[in-house]
């Protein structure tokens, strides 16, 4: 990494953390219903949602409540944009006149949007009218990253509750998470990205001269170019706020339609990680120890820098495959990447999408050297844990907080402590299934398509390559990230199916175990501090977090990545 390379990474830290304090401190406010000037102008329509939903927003919900609603609300969505998909040829704001979505393709976008997946096994732009786009995928990118949210502030008053089974009211913190944070947040980038030019237009395309000769298959020249327009700008904005990521277009933000300039590839670039980050600071607030929730930033920069080290490295190294071509070894490897962005810009956004639950790309990854990919891959293995996704970054990460303790707890003999609950046999229970079972789907799912016709007939490479693309594929399916490595094709029946499979595997069968876990933990006494109580906000306890995820990263998935990006490092030199 050269002293350009540094300063640019350098100075993207520094403003992500000068954007995500005052962030975290407001969110923090909103959900302990203190932030006056907001209830002010935003209270009157909180109520009118509530009054025209039939919301009680007084009533409170046990575990059991709040997991229900949580899926029955999600179950309604996934439906909803599913039947959207299959009869939008009907529809209006349809100004190319695509045709209705396969069945196949309509699940599986159904289910990457309710899950915050945003995997896309279709072009947007030759796929889905205005208005699947925005009445369906627009709308999810906000309500999935609130229920995210929402699962965050139940998970935390079962921290903070003393005796009690009741976790807040889901539809009170969807609402507020939507129109007291989301909402805001997504007008000011959506604005300031049409200020960049990006599109926000509802012309399905325009056309433009053809400056260079150029001839048809049957010889007649070619005049003009189109190019497909929409309302872009406004899907974007939340896409990264809520890390979403699923692009307008389908070449995603390495489309110059979605990402125009430098300053708008940094502003989506900040706001991928901006509320992860910022909720770190809102943990810290709501739990009444600011400490908690700082370590919890530093144990999350503590394992995503060197991987970002790594990347970036590696992508500004010669791929010898083109050296022995001619190309000159001194560019670094600029296959696959847009020139207005480089490689620096490249490699720190593909290392910040996948740390979150994201996904959306500015290069292509497919074409990153072996190590390029390696650490965005084993990011999303981790569990979406390193910032992760808005809400469930935080409450995956706390699931290695509470197997931290419980391990440091059988080493001196106590029984384990966070934040004055007990973690018992039933905390560690959840806390395994919710780093487990997305690891198993990954796992599983990867050894299944390997093994059939139809794993293996869609790969666009041979060899250690073509098994990293479907390892690839099933780690952001079933961590719910929705990036890919684009040599494989995934829109055929198996893959669209089994990653569904993955993603609702990810993201509900965590779900339900992480709300037990605070219905658990409400429902106990608060144990005073004692001499032999770990403090969970210092250096040590930083250490033992980062030395618990990366011990169980490396068992669970070492073995697969050495049959991938590791061989193929190793077979290019």
């Amino acid at each position: 990494m050269n002293a350009t390379a540094f300063a640019e990474c350098a100075i993207y830290v520094l403003l992500l953390l000068a954007l995500a304090w005052p962030l975290g401190a407001y969110m923090a406010r909103v959900y302990n219903g203190q932030a006056l000037w907001a209830q002010r102008v935003i209270g009157p329509l909180e109520r009118f949602v509530y009054r025209i939903c039939g919301v009680d927003s007084a009533a409170q919900m046990d575990w059991r409540g709040y997991a229900y609603a949580v899926l029955a609300f999600n179950l309604f969505g996934l439906l909803a944009v599913y039947a959207l998909q299959r009869v939008q040829a009907s529809l209006p704001l349809n100004p190319a006149a695509l045709a209705n979505v396969a069945p196949e393709v309509a699940w599986n976008t159904a289910v990457s949007f309710a899950s915050n997946t945003n995997w896309q096994a279709y072009g947007g732009e030759t796929t889905l009218s205005h208005l699947t786009q925005m009445l369906a995928l627009t709308t999810q990118n906000f309500v999935s990253a609130g229920t995210g949210m929402a699962v965050l502030v139940a998970l935390l008053r079962g921290l903070t509750g003393r005796l009690t089974t009741n976790l807040g009211s889901f539809w009170v913190d969807l609402t507020r998470s939507t129109l007291y944070i989301l909402l805001p947040l997504s007008v000011l980038l959506a604005l300031l990205l049409v200020s960049q030019g990006v599109v926000q237009t509802f012309s399905a395309s325009t056309s433009v001269p053809w400056l260079d000769r150029v001839l048809t298959a049957d010889g007649k020249p070619v005049v003009e170019q189109v190019l497909a327009l929409g309302p872009a700008a406004s899907q974007i904005a939340i896409k990264q706020l809520g890390t979403n990521g699923g692009g307008f277009f389908n070449v995603n933000s390495a489309h110059p339609f979605e990402n125009t300039s430098v300053l708008s590839n940094l502003l989506q670039a900040l706001a991928i990680l901006l509320l992860p980050a910022a909720l770190c600071i809102t943990y810290g607030r709501l739990v009444g120890s600011p400490r908690q929730g700082i370590a919890l930033l530093l144990a999350m920069f503590a394992l995503f820098l060197p991987v970002l080290a790594l990347t970036v490295w590696s992508e500004h190294q010669a791929n010898p495959l083109l050296t022995a071509l001619g190309v000159d070894p001194s560019m670094g490897n600029w296959e696959g990447k847009e020139t207005r962005f480089g490689l620096t810009a490249s490699a720190l956004w593909a290392t910040a999408t996948t740390a979150a639950s994201n996904g959306s790309v500015n290069a292509m990854h497919d074409s990153f050297m072996p190590l390029g990919s390696l650490g965005p891959m084993w990011l999303m293995q981790l569990g979406e844990i390193v910032f992760g996704g808005v809400g469930s970054g935080i409450y995956g990460i706390l699931m290695y907080a509470f197997v931290a303790v419980f391990v440091a707890g059988l080493m001196v003999g106590r029984t384990p402590e966070y934040l004055g609950k007990k973690i018992e046999a039933f905390e560690m229970k959840m806390a395994a299934l919710v780093i487990l079972l997305p690891s198993a789907a990954v796992l599983l799912g990867t050894a299944l398509a390997c093994s059939i016709p139809a794993g293996t007939q869609p790969l666009g490479n041979p060899g250690a390559h073509g098994f990293s693309e479907i390892l690839y594929a099933f780690s952001s399916g079933a961590n719910n990230n929705g990036s890919a490595l684009g040599g494989l094709t995934v829109n055929g029946l198996f893959y669209t199916v089994a990653i569904g499979v993955c993603m609702l595997v990810g993201r509900y069968w965590v779900i339900v175990p992480v709300l037990a876990l605070a219905g658990s933990l409400a429902n106990k006494r608060a144990v005073p501090p004692s001499a032999g109580t770990l403090p969970t906000h210092t250096p040590l306890f930083i250490l033992l977090l980062v030395g618990t995820i990366v011990i169980v990263g490396a068992l669970t998935f070492i073995p697969a990545l050495v049959l991938g990006p590791i061989v193929e490092h190793l077979s290019l030199r």
